[in-house]
């Protein structure tokens, strides 16, 4: 089962996401979407709908999809979480035993943008724009020092990010360089503006329930460029929801995206461009469909 926010006449309401089309759930104007999921109020309302063979259908063509969970308490990003990954950057892959997750975060009001809106190359730094596809999980029940083992319980479902990056963000080129300067100008290439498309639903982990063989495929103007799949994580859902528990209180709605494969456009020196269309997909849950322009 997959759940959606849609915008039709005015309105937001929640949905079965069929991917070519949407079965509207009654009475679910200004939704919260984790009510639709494991654990939710009207969790089983929505399953009754999602089995129907008689439920009403919308066209997509005829709805705007939005991002599924709007003001997410906290939004924590995974880098380098697949080995090839870190090996096409140049850097030597770690065994999981000698590391630990690198987890950052992204200012979720300014960076979310709705599945099929546009990212906007910004003005500021336009040249190195980079995609990252990336499975994200949605927690549906908070808490801390989750162990590994019960960790799968605490998720309410599966989405889609592309952690959109700026290579090569150089804030004051003519500044005198600092120690932690190149640390921060990756950080703050993360930041951007319309940098987070997500969607285009949340695939219910009580359907999808092994978030560890989806397979993952990113295009570009009908060129693929990422071919992989999430058993390639070097830390599992799982060790991720874990680890980040184990010192910062997880809460429902929180969403975790869990880093990129290989395939990425800093490899080829290959950066977006207005005019650009990206697809997005993993396997359950769809297509994130992103265009790109520039920002003004």
């Amino acid at each position: 089962m997959k759940v959606c926010r849609f915008k039709e006449e005015g309105g937001i309401f929640a949905g079965i996401y069929r991917d070519d089309h949407i079965l509207p759930i009654p009475d679910s104007e200004n939704p919260v979407l984790l009510d639709f999921l494991p654990g939710g109020n009207r969790f089983g309302e929505a399953v009754a709908i999602h089995e129907s063979d008689s439920a009403a259908s919308i066209s997509a063509g005829q709805i705007q999809l939005l991002v599924p969970v709007p003001n997410p308490p906290k939004l924590f990003l995974l880098a380098g979480n697949y080995a090839k990954h870190i090996e096409e950057g140049g850097e030597p892959a770690s065994e999981r035993a000698d590391t630990f997750p690198y987890v950052f975060m992204k200012p979720p009001s300014t960076t979310l943008t709705d599945p099929g809106s546009p990212f906007r190359i910004p003005r500021v730094s336009p040249g190195h724009i980079d995609w990252e596809l990336e499975l994200g999980v949605v927690i549906g029940k908070g808490g801390k020092y989750i162990d590994e083992s019960e960790a799968l319980n605490h998720v309410a479902g599966y989405t889609i990010f592309n952690d959109i990056s700026d290579r090569k963000f150089r804030p004051n080129p003519d500044r005198k360089e600092r120690p932690k300067d190149k640390f921060f100008d990756w950080l703050h290439g993360k930041w951007h503006d319309s940098s987070c498309p997500c969607g285009p639903c949340i695939a219910s982990s009580h359907t999808l329930t092994d978030p560890q063989n989806l397979a993952m495929h990113l295009s570009i103007n009908g060129k693929v460029y990422q071919d992989a799949s999430t058993s390639q994580q070097v830390f599992p859902v799982a060790a991720v929801v874990a680890f980040i528990s184990s010192f910062v209180t997880l809460e429902p709605g929180d969403m975790i995206s869990t880093g990129t494969a290989a395939g990425v456009g800093r490899t080829t020196e290959t950066f977006l461009k207005p005019g650009d269309g990206i697809e997005a997909s993993i396997e359950g849950i769809g297509t994130l469909v992103t265009p790109v322009e520039a920002e003004f």
